[in-house]
């Protein structure tokens, strides 16, 4: 489920959908129901990728053995971790998405203070997801001085990725330039030196546009700990199916215990 899974009341973060764990449970006549993040299960198919289960950004490699990340941008914008134990491997679910998302240089702080209008705490998700790219858009012409454009989600990737609007080209260009950045934090706090995975439904179909973006860059840009990032891989997840590989890594786990 694409929300933190915290209780009997399940609730998702962009949509009305909402339902009790319990009552579920007795509809459908089951002895235990179990239920899942989204990303949590996308992290325990990580240990298990495959070379050709992944697109590398960068040179670096992933680290079999050490924590990762799977991190990506699609409605909302899932996180999760995977680091490795005794007893195999354990996903730490989380709702990263949510923390504050960072300027790196003035123009993206100007970009952020127009975002603020709008929205009162500007998180990674307000402009790294799916609903979040008519809101850097918006931002984006505010700031250039232009009247608002009201362009889909999906029209803004293409206009921008083409090269067919000079509004959405920014936009494009910011929102990896801002992944990228968030990506750098999200492996500084938890370690992940095993490599950070993007998946979610905007980033692996748009794999030529992010190699020659400022995403790596951004990546790498935190002052002392450069050297620390350039060593951790960086990818986008292209398989199939994995958040059901992944569940059943989860399930697993869960019968251990």
């Amino acid at each position: 489920m694409a929300t933190a899974v915290n209780g009997d009341s399940i609730k998702l973060t962009n949509s009305t959908w909402s339902f009790e764990r319990s009552h579920l449970e007795r509809a459908l006549g089951l002895d235990q129901l179990q239920i899942f993040n989204d990303f949590e299960v996308l992290a325990y198919a990580l240990p298990g990728l495959a070379a050709s289960d992944f697109h590398l950004v960068g040179t670096a490699l992933p680290k079999p053995g050490l924590p990762m990340v799977a991190l990506g941008p699609g409605t909302g914008l899932g996180v999760a971790g995977v680091v490795p134990s005794r007893h195999g491997w354990i996903a730490v679910p989380g709702e990263g998405g949510h923390a504050t998302l960072a300027a790196a240089d003035d123009f993206e702080a100007e970009i952020l203070k127009a975002a603020r209008q709008e929205h009162a705490h500007v998180s990674a998700e307000r402009l790294l997801s799916g609903i979040g790219l008519p809101v850097l858009l918006r931002a984006v012409c505010t700031v250039q001085g232009l009247a608002s454009i009201n362009f889909s989600p999906e029209e803004i990737s293409a206009l921008g990725v083409h090269n067919r609007h000079p509004q959405c080209r920014t936009a494009m260009e910011l929102f990896f330039a801002f992944l990228g950045g968030f990506a750098g934090n999200l492996a500084l706090s938890f370690g992940a030196r095993g490599g950070v995975f993007i998946g979610g439904g905007i980033v692996p179909q748009l794999q030529d546009f992010m190699a020659s973006s400022r995403f790596r860059e951004r990546f790498e840009s935190k002052g002392r700990f450069q050297p620390y990032l350039a060593e951790i891989a960086t990818a986008t997840l292209t398989a199939q199916h994995l958040a059901l590989r992944g569940l059943a890594g989860a399930l697993e786990n869960t019968a251990a215990d």
